[in-house]
C-alpha cells in the first residue's frame, strides 16, 4: 500500500476544515433564524435544522440529519435515542450537525441556553474555554497522549463543579464515537487508556486527526452540555 503523499495529506485536511466551517455556518444560521426556540420540540427543531442545511449546501447534506437534545436529554452520550420533548423556557439545547454533511467525517456540537439560569449560561462559556485549553496543550507538546489529554480535561471540568459524561471525550476521524468502551480501540479514543501520542500516523500512513468531545453534565440538575470540533486542525 503506498504512503499518501503531502497533497494528499492536504487535500485530506483541507476537506476536514471545509467540512467543519460548513457545520459552524449552519448553527450560526440555525441560532439567527430561531430554528431552535422554547415550545418547538426536539424533532420540529432537528427538521428545521436539516431543511436549513439542503438550502444552504444541497446535496452535500445529506441523512440522517442533526440531533437535537434538550433538558435532561443534554445528559445523554452520542448514541443513545431519546423519545421527542419540547424545548422549555430555561432548557439547555445541544445541536449535533455533524450528521447533516453527506460526505463528511467530522463531528460537530454547540450549546444553546434559554431562559437566565447563571449555571446554564457558564455552561455555555466553558465548554468552549475548556475546548481551547486542551488545544493549546496538544499545540505546545508534540508527545501528548490521549490518556493525558483526557486527564486534563477532567480536572478542568473537575475544577469548574461539571462532571464530564462519557468514557471518552474524542476520537480519531473516522472513529465510532458511540463505541461501547469494551470493544473500542484505546488508541482511537482520547480516553484513559490510551497512552499513544495524538500526534502521530496511522493506518495507511496517513496523519491522525481527531475530534475533541466536550461533554459536561451537573447531574444533581439533571443538564448538560457538549462542545465538538476538530482538535488539531483550525
Amino acid at each position: 500500500m503506498s504512503v499518501p503523499d503531502r497533497m494528499d495529506e492536504r487535500l485530506r485536511a483541507l476537506g476536514l476544515v471545509e467540512a467543519q466551517r460548513m457545520a459552524e455556518a449552519l448553527f450560526a444560521g440555525t441560532a439567527t433564524r430561531g430554528l431552535v426556540a422554547p415550545g418547538r420540540s426536539e424533532r420540529e427543531a432537528s427538521d428545521r435544522i436539516g431543511d436549513l442545511a439542503r438550502d444552504l449546501f444541497g446535496t452535500a447534506a445529506g441523512l440522517p440529519g442533526p440531533i437535537v437534545r434538550s433538558g435532561p436529554h443534554t445528559l445523554l452520550p452520542y448514541g443513545p435515542a431519546a423519545p421527542d420533548r419540547v424545548i422549555g423556557e430555561d432548557d439547555v439545547v445541544v445541536a449535533e450537525l455533524g450528521s447533516v454533511l453527506a460526505v463528511s467525517e467530522v463531528g460537530f456540537a454547540s450549546t444553546l441556553v434559554f431562559g437566565q439560569d447563571p449555571a446554564k449560561h457558564r455552561l455555555a462559556m466553558d465548554l468552549p474555554r475548556m475546548f481551547t485549553a486542551c488545544r493549546e496543550a496538544l499545540l505546545a507538546d508534540s508527545r501528548l497522549t490521549g490518556g493525558r489529554l483526557h486527564a486534563l480535561l477532567l480536572a478542568l471540568a473537575a475544577e469548574s463543579g461539571w462532571t464530564v459524561g462519557g468514557w471518552h471525550c474524542g476520537h480519531l476521524v473516522g472513529a465510532d464515537p458511540s463505541a461501547d468502551v469494551r470493544n473500542a480501540r484505546p488508541d482511537a479514543y482520547i480516553c484513559a487508556e490510551n497512552d499513544r501520542p495524538l500526534r502521530r500516523a496511522v493506518e495507511g500512513g496517513w496523519q491522525a486527526h481527531w475530534i475533541l468531545e466536550i461533554h459536561l453534565v451537573d447531574g444533581s440538575r439533571g443538564f448538560g452540555g457538549s462542545y465538538k470540533r476538530l482538535l488539531d486542525l483550525v
